[in-house]
């Protein structure tokens, strides 16, 4: 993947998949479509500048001099309905594609482009061959395919061209290379800002659980013992700390050389180690001694399975319980993290514990699967928690195995050729294959099931027929394709009924029934049809996570009109909600003490009227009683712009998003000691709103955006107003942001920013800054910010030339620099 990335810039369009030797053609096909945009919706870039070329630095610094404000010229763009994105409705047309016309769509797009194509861990000739036919054959743009495979036969095969073999084996690691991985795996942590905010209790579930929890050498400089300070009995016992050093070096060198230079194994050894800081030399002298009897001879397979048996066995109980319940996801699928430890909660494979709530106990095992090596983190945040993560293939195959010889999980269809199981299945997973007869559960006894999960977007009928609803604990069809009104008869009925997903299916309504499902702690109907939530919703007194809406278009889930009669007091999240004046049920809101996040996509309410007052006063009494997470978008109610006259500062938020027409930030902001994501309109972009808020001590994300559809005053006379406050260009003001990592700016025009402070520091720790726009007046001092690594700019289709100049021009600066400065330029990424 390294390869992939470093390739990146170089190609018009990239995609990555894994097939296996079961696999759905119809599926990976969507998964190739889903990364390769349409070739109209492309951005144009302009003929590459020439790198000796003097004359045309002159022409180009000249124009970029002459350029006056890009905003006006913007004006028509913005006046009206913002454009807004087609991804989602061509991917809904996606879904409904049969495979012919999933191949010819794939040919359209990928015709006349240069592309690269990544296919991981393909196990056949004929699979290659199947996949070859979907390209073009008259490519002729240096597209390239990269092909892994285990077998040498098939590599052979798909490398054959022209009398040419493009075979590359790959080598074991070298011993400088073994032994930089191991290190770097033994130091490492799941997540350093996770571990910052991590509740120090937490560790004394860590301490329960396992001898180390993979966290504990993050905290070893919190002691006396710091490097640096110096004291009177150092001389004493530098000698036997030197000594103790080397014997550690020692045993590491040890294990590492006899992983024979196999990355999977060298990791995995690694996880732990780290994992077990307390055990000695001799024990692990003797569990190398166990693990590799053969010494010299090179690692085998077996070998590899003895690793990952004995790293298995290593784990607590409750870790091994979830450890196998990552059989339940496809091979190669990306997995939120979210839906996992929900997962595991309302499996009961998670509780509280220690005084910590079961979601911190789920955090806590989760990030010991990371610091174990068992899960790779994927995707992060915009707070810097892991978002999602992969299973390494031969990790998960482990898992799979295991989980078939205890009956754990029982997977139908997928990647795995598993035989059909002769006890009851209790985990039923319902996966995609290319395989018509492993999609079937004929012949198994499905009366036992407690928990089924359906992946793909087969249009397959589900047999709710043969299972016993009284006993089905977690029911999770997310993306499942077929799934409408009617099924919801059966899902109503079963009443243990703990974790439902619904999101991206069909379904349109959720029927007064629902009321039945007594124990339901999870409710995710996102990105459904579904618009109004019926008033036996206020009945559900378990549930935890009411998850709704549509977060990217901003489609929102109504409250029923009624008040509930009793609170809702297990409510910890209320997601994707609207708020209009037909709504009794805002007077419930205020009961709701237990929330820790609202998130409130679109309010219909009038300013000053009785439902205004009463959300404003509930959301401050929410906020005086621990509400961690605030999400408004308004776009017409002029709410957000009142929440200034909230009497007290909400001290335990942690996430704050306010959007929409916003005129000013709430003073109260720079109060927010635990503050750690910012999203703010784009309308209070300007230099005094970084003043505002720069001396916020755990501000790790900022974002600016821009969410409003249509305004009755223009967003470009309101940019252009803030702009005029410092002489025409918005600049970040030295000091303070200590902590701030992500940068984010998000509209349609994004008006001329500056970090160029002579001597002074301006947001040191920043790493990464992402803006999207249709328009750009440019970026400058980036130079400047010493921790900058990435900027990402995403130009929208409708740019015109002067800002696609400039993001050019802005790629093109290190050409034009000394080696010196060049290489602390960041990398530009463009899309």
């Amino acid at each position: 993947m390294a390869l992939y990335r470093d390739f990146r810039n170089e190609f018009d369009c990239r995609a990555s998949v894994t097939v296996s030797q079961n696999f759905d053609e119809d599926e990976v096909l969507r998964d190739v479509l889903g990364q390769i945009k349409p070739a109209d919706s492309q951005i144009k870039t302009k003929e590459e500048v020439q790198e000796g070329s003097n004359a045309r630095k002159v022409e180009k610094k000249s124009l970029v001099t002459g350029i006056k404000s890009s905003v006006k010229r913007v004006v028509p763009l913005l006046s009206g309905h913002r454009p807004q994105s087609n991804d989602g409705s061509m991917q809904n047309k996606i879904e409904t594609m049969n495979r012919d016309q999933l191949i010819e769509e794939l040919k359209r797009r990928l015709l006349g482009r240069r592309y690269l194509l990544l296919i991981d861990d393909i196990w056949s000739v004929q699979t290659w061959e199947t996949i070859r036919n979907w390209l073009p054959h008259d490519n002729n743009k240096d597209s390239r395919v990269i092909v892994t495979t285990r077998f040498q036969a098939v590599g052979a095969a798909c490398s054959e061209r022209d009398g040419t073999d493009y075979l590359h084996t790959v080598n074991a690691l070298s011993d400088a290379d073994s032994k930089s991985l191991f290190h770097q795996g033994v130091s490492e942590s799941p997540s350093s800002q996770e571990s910052e905010r991590m509740d120090t209790r937490s560790q004394a579930v860590g301490a329960e659980s396992s001898e180390g929890d993979g966290t504990d050498n993050l905290h070893s400089a919190d002691g006396p013992s710091d490097a640096n300070a110096k004291g009177p009995f150092d001389d004493r016992v530098s000698d036997p700390q030197r000594s103790k050093e080397r014997e550690i070096e020692e045993v590491h060198e040890e294990i590492w050389k006899y992983c024979g230079g196999l990355p999977l194994a060298i990791v995995t050894m690694a996880g732990l180690v780290a994992c077990n800081p307390t055990r000695n030399n001799d024990h692990w002298s003797k569990v190398c001694k166990s693990l590799f009897p053969e010494q010299v001879a090179p690692l085998t397979l077996e070998g590899v399975t003895r690793i990952l048996d004995y790293c298995y066995n290593d784990l607590p109980a409750d870790l091994k319980t979830c450890s196998l319940y990552l059989s339940i996801f496809p091979k190669g699928s990306k997995v939120s993290k979210k839906r996992l430890t929900r997962r595991w909660i309302s499996e009961c494979f998670v509780a509280e514990k220690q005084g910590l709530s079961a979601e911190e106990v789920a955090e806590t095992y989760f990030n010991q699967l990371v610091s174990r090596k068992i899960i790779r983190p994927v995707d992060h945040s915009s707070n810097g928690k892991v978002k999602s993560f992969k299973v390494h293939d031969m990790i998960l195959e482990y898992i799979v195995s295991k989980s078939s010889e205890e009956n754990f999980i029982t997977a139908v269809g997928g990647h795995w050729l598993m035989p059909t199981p002769s006890n009851k299945v209790r985990r039923l997973s319902m996966q995609s294959s290319g395989s018509k007869h492993g999609n079937s559960t004929k012949g198994m006894n499905l009366s036992q099931v407690r928990s089924l999960t359906a992946f793909g977007s087969q249009n397959r009928r589900l047999p709710f027929h043969s299972f016993n609803n009284g006993i089905i604990q977690v029911l999770d069809l997310e993306g499942w394709k077929g799934l409408t009104d009617k099924h919801m008869n059966d899902i109503c009925k079963m009443l243990v009924l703990k974790y439902l997903s619904l999101r991206r299916t069909e379904v349109s309504e959720i029927p007064s029934k629902i009321e039945k499902l007594q124990n339901l702690e999870t409710l995710d109907i996102r990105e459904t049809n579904v618009g109004v939530l019926p008033k036996a919703f206020g009945q559900l007194k378990q549930l935890r996570s009411m998850l709704g809406g549509n977060k990217n278009t901003k489609k929102a889930l109504k409250l029923p009109h009624e008040k509930n009669k009793e609170p809702m007091k297990a409510l910890r999240i209320l997601s994707g909600i609207e708020i209009d004046e037909d709504s009794s049920a805002v007077a419930s809101l205020h009961q709701l003490t237990g929330l820790r996040k609202l998130a409130i996509y679109k309010l219909n309410i009038r300013e000053g009227g009785q439902t205004f007052k009463q959300l404003r006063s509930s959301i401050e009494y929410l906020c005086s009683c621990g509400l961690q997470t605030l999400a408004i978008n308004d776009e017409s109610s002029n709410f957000i712009n009142s929440l200034d006259s909230m009497t007290t500062p909400p001290r335990y938020i942690i996430g704050l998003e306010l959007s929409g027409k916003m005129e000013r930030p709430p003073k109260w902001i720079k109060e927010l000691n635990n503050l750690y994501k910012l999203t703010l309109s784009v309308t209070v972009l300007q230099t005094d709103t970084f003043k505002l808020i720069q001396d916020l001590p755990k501000l790790f994300t900022l974002t600016f955006t821009l969410s409003v559809a249509k305004d009755d005053r223009d967003i470009v006379d309101i940019l252009e107003e803030n702009k005029q406050l410092t002489d025409r260009e918005i600049i970040f003001p030295p000091g303070g942001f200590k902590s701030l990592k992500l940068l984010r700016f998000f509209a349609t025009m994004v008006p001329r920013l500056s970090f160029a402070v002579t001597g002074r520091e301006v947001m040191p720790a920043l790493e990464r800054i992402d803006m999207q726009f249709e328009a750009f007046e440019g970026i400058y001092g980036i130079e400047t910010l010493k921790s900058l690594q990435e900027v990402h700019l995403s130009v929208g289709n409708q740019a015109d030339e002067i800002t696609k100049f400039l993001v050019q021009d802005l790629k093109d600066t290190p050409k034009y620099l000394d080696e010196k400065y060049a290489s602390k330029w960041p990398k530009i990424i463009t899309e």
